[in-house]
């Protein structure tokens, strides 16, 4: 029989060890050579770890039933009590506030939403071969690899599913707002293949730093402002209070509600993290990661995702999770943050407001206050004062950590993973690198063969005057000081957490 290696990615099961390669995957279909006798092949590729398209999940998981403490709901803005469903409907489509309460472990994904996700799932998992002997540890390091969606992040998974439940909803139009810009990005492209309108208000420091990001959402039919606009009533307030201000995500949040809340009816708001309806679409992520990983018989020892609202992190932590809550597997899972704007390593655990013209629900969270303005740093999706309400309770019972960092050493790992996988990492991700790097060297030192999962959730193409700054050292590092602690915590509401 003769062996070929021709392809380089191909799904099957585990063959073992041939010819003194590595662990190679079997395509049980033949080929035809030159002279038309048919043979087998046996494709031998480390890197590359593929889902059957058959296999692919086909619905998502809701981690609410399986948390180990009930967590705390959320409360209107107005007076202070647990939201109901129809507090939630001049913003959000039914079917979405019913996936925001669900006690269902799995909910089904409606088969357009699935023939979307095909365009471009399952996505690869690889093993980071080059970037292991790089740093010279005995630890395997494998990332999902959702950089090849076609907004080029993994927010497409959440997007596709909020443009589909409003359109069969009778609404033809959404607003939203975006950091980086990989949000409004995502929902752009979802909302084209729906034929809705889509309005993005972009944080001005983004506006201005990537351009090209604005060009994108503009190729898909979307209108973009630069948040805070003279559009609604709260960004002329806040202008004229802050002429200079370089704009936050909080309030791009409030002018995106207004918008939704004043349109008679014609807009709704779609959020591109932090509630339970996003993290649950994200959770495809982890899923398909974890039948991936089984298919060569692995499973992680760690998991770690870079961490803003916390839709990429939870998206792949959370079936992990599941099996560390009900089943007590051992794993580390971890959710990096920087230091200009670090939510869950110095934030004060309290109900607070998703936004700063006070207009969402309150929601118990690590909060950095909903007045806080980060630094203009350049990882746009990490620049939000609060966090998930799941991702702060998990933290708070310990099934989870965090750790924050300065982004010259984040962008130092994502220029050597670039330079060992040829994938350059959005600034974002290249935060969760920096944890992985610094948990491979720990392997090094102890001698520990461990197993690290993480989520490369987005390529940095849109984002090279970050990576200029970097490289002609102008890259600024910041670190939130306890002075700005302490105004967060006079801005906070005074509400009782319940016991």
């Amino acid at each position: 029989m003769d062996y070929t290696t021709r392809h380089y990615c191909i799904y099957g099961e585990p063959v073992g060890h041939l010819h003194g390669r590595s662990a190679a995957v079997r395509m049980e279909s033949g080929c035809q050579t030159a002279g038309g006798t048919r043979r087998k092949v046996f494709v031998m590729n480390q890197y590359n770890i593929l889902l059957d398209p058959a296999r692919m999940p086909d619905a998502w998981y809701n981690i609410n039933p399986d948390m180990p403490v009930p967590m705390a709901p959320p409360l209107h803005p107005a007076t202070l009590q647990p939201v109901g469903p129809e507090d939630l409907a001049p913003i959000f489509p039914m079917p979405l506030i019913e996936q925001e309460v669900s006690m269902q472990q799995y909910v089904s994904i409606p088969g357009e939403v699935m023939d979307a996700y095909r365009l471009y799932r399952p996505t690869p998992l690889r093993r980071a071969l080059r970037f292991e002997k790089a740093l010279g540890t005995p630890a395997k390091i494998y990332y999902k690899n959702e950089s090849v969606s076609p907004s080029g992040s993994h927010k497409l998974n959440t997007a596709v599913a909020q443009a589909y439940f409003n359109k069969v909803s009778g609404i033809n139009g959404l607003t939203t707002e975006t950091g980086a810009g990989q949000w409004g990005t995502a929902l752009s492209i979802a909302c084209s293949m729906f034929n809705m309108s889509c309005d993005v208000y972009m944080v001005k420091v983004s506006f201005d730093q990537k351009p090209y990001r604005r060009s994108i959402m503009q190729t898909y039919g979307a209108n973009v402002f630069a948040s805070p606009t003279d559009r609604t009533d709260f960004g002329r307030r806040y202008r004229a209070e802050f002429p200079d201000t370089s704009g936050s995500l909080g309030i791009a949040i409030t002018e995106a509600v207004e918008a939704a809340v004043t349109s008679g009816g014609a807009l709704r708001y779609s959020l591109g993290s932090v509630l339970n309806h996003v993290l649950m679409h994200q959770t495809i992520i982890g899923q398909e990661a974890k039948l991936q990983l089984e298919s060569i018989g692995e499973y992680p020892d760690m998991v770690i995702g870079c961490c803003g609202g916390g839709s990429n992190y939870a998206g792949t932590a959370w079936p992990f999770a599941h099996d560390k809550i009900k089943q007590g597997k051992n794993i580390d899972l971890i959710a990096v943050e920087p230091t200009a704007c670090p939510t869950l390593t110095k934030g004060i655990y309290a109900y607070d407001f998703g936004d700063t013209g006070e207009m969402t629900p309150l929601l118990l969270q690590y909060t950095l206050g909903h007045k806080f303005v980060p630094p203009p740093l350049h990882s746009g999706g990490l620049r939000y004062h609060g966090v998930a309400a799941q991702v702060a309770h998990l933290t708070k019972l310990g099934v989870m950590r965090a750790v924050a960092y300065q982004q010259n050493t984040c962008f130092d790992a994502g220029v050597l993973f670039a330079r060992c996988e040829c994938i350059l990492p959005a600034p974002e991700s290249s935060h969760a690198i920096r944890a992985v790097m610094d948990e491979a060297l720990k392997c090094k030192e102890t001698g520990e063969a461990k197993t690290i999962l993480f989520n490369l959730s987005g390529h940095g193409h849109f984002d090279m005057s970050a990576y200029e700054a970097y490289f002609s050292k102008k890259l600024e590092d910041y670190e939130l000081d306890e002075e700005a602690i302490r105004k967060a915590e006079a801005d906070i509401p005074k509400v009782p957490i319940p016991q």
